[in-house]
């Protein structure tokens, strides 16, 4: 059963644990909430489209549905994926539509406590801030929240294909 509590910054939060899934981009351990992540999917078949926004790698086809590809290394303005590499996929989805997030591999799935999340430290590297909900502090390592909904914020950068 969750409760609510006060910290002591004044902030709300429930407490009870959220389950997160854990993947990796460019050496930074990310998590997505459990229940927004609808498939994760090894190397897949993409088909370009043109005039696509440059961090839109394509489409893809997951079982009879088209799935718009998003290169998050290049979302972010992150170096892209070494040669001979392949990326895996996580499918979220966006205002109706999905996603596929192609991400450098998958971790593991935690289970976090509502009482220890916190707001994005000022010290977080800008570009995991912008689209971080905040972040956990784990035992060598920040854990930030991703939030699929700024990630996805195309009305900023043009629309998606």
């Amino acid at each position: 059963m969750n409760d609510i509590v006060v910290r002591d910054d004044l902030s709300l939060v429930r407490t009870g644990t959220q389950d997160f899934v854990t993947v990796v981009l460019a050496g930074q351990t990310l998590g997505i909430p459990v229940l927004s992540v609808h498939d994760v999917l090894n190397p897949q078949q993409i088909t370009r489209i043109p005039l696509a926004p440059s961090w839109v790698s394509g489409v893809l086809n997951l079982r009879g549905k088209i799935v718009t590809a998003i290169d998050l290394r290049q979302r972010l303005g992150l170096p892209p994926l070494e040669k001979g590499k392949q990326s895996m996929s996580v499918v979220v989805e966006h205002k109706d539509e999905p996603y596929s997030l192609q991400i450098d591999t998958v971790g593991e799935v935690l289970s976090l406590d509502d009482a220890d999340f916190e707001r994005n430290p000022v010290t977080l590297d800008t570009r995991w801030r912008e689209v971080s909900r905040g972040i956990y502090r784990l035992e060598n390592k920040l854990l930030p929240i991703l939030d699929v909904d700024r990630l996805l914020a195309f009305e900023s950068n043009g629309k998606a294909a």
